[in-house]
């Protein structure tokens, strides 16, 4: 859906003091997040002002998205 904010603090509201905790500790972490929301960013920008990219581009970009997605989520759920 376009305009859609995907950043990790709107996917995991539950986990926004333990995303901070994370993000502030771990520099690895911080970077996964980082790197995720700006390809968020990227994606919903480029879905808004219909600019042109290939659907393999930006497939690729929303299929790195979601794998660091899946690695942040499973550090957040890991600290449980």
């Amino acid at each position: 859906m376009l305009a859609e904010h995907h950043d990790i603090d709107h996917e995991f509201p539950e986990y926004h003091t333990k995303l901070k905790a994370l993000v502030e500790k771990d520099p690895d972490f911080a970077i996964q997040v980082e790197r995720h929301d700006k390809l968020d960013n990227q994606i919903r920008e480029l879905e808004e002002l219909g600019q042109p990219i290939s659907d393999e581009n930006i497939e690729s970009m929303k299929f790195e998205r979601a794998g660091l997605k899946d690695i942040i989520y499973a550090k957040l759920r890991e600290t449980t």
